[in-house]
């Protein structure tokens, strides 16, 4: 399971980034490309460590060069899931911000569309604690996430 006191926030978050998309497959499709490891790389990073239960691992390693701790998103967990619907798992800042690394902040996946598809995917990060590591760590997910779920669309075809 995951440590409740390894999150930023513990009680209601007071900022999130968000990003949507549209990709041309069903979201039962979608929610695979988002759970499946071997499908997840085609977007998402280098490698995947995927674990699908509540408590699972949700490792997405971006830098497989780097020294361990330090290559993605090393100890995230699946918080919660609705088979074609909705992922949620804990997330952490990059590398470059080692004094809150070690805390995480949560994102949610949701997956909506007719069964043989458009499917809407939307992603929301919540979560942030307050200072000037987490306005970076904020700033910088605003944009990666956009990048990603552009990188998800390519992969899963644009509706």
């Amino acid at each position: 399971m995951s440590d409740l006191g390894s999150f930023a926030v513990a009680g209601v978050p007071t900022r999130r980034v968000e990003h949507e998309v549209v990709v041309a497959t069903s979201p039962a499709d979608a929610w695979q490309a988002w759970v499946d490891p071997q499908r997840v790389v085609n977007f998402l990073g280098a490698e995947a460590r995927i674990d699908l239960r509540i408590g699972g691992r949700y490792e997405i390693l971006f830098l497989l060069d780097a020294p361990e701790g330090e290559q993605g998103a090393e100890g995230c967990r699946v918080l919660a899931y609705v088979p074609g619907e909705m992922l949620a798992f804990s997330w952490n800042a990059p590398p470059h911000l080692p004094e809150i690394r070690p805390l995480h902040t949560w994102v949610v996946v949701t997956f909506r569309g007719t069964p043989e598809g458009p499917t809407r995917i939307r992603l929301v990060q919540t979560g942030f604690g307050e200072g000037p590591a987490w306005d970076e760590d904020a700033a910088y997910f605003a944009s990666a996430w956009g990048g990603v779920l552009a990188r998800c669309r390519d992969y899963l075809g644009t509706a």
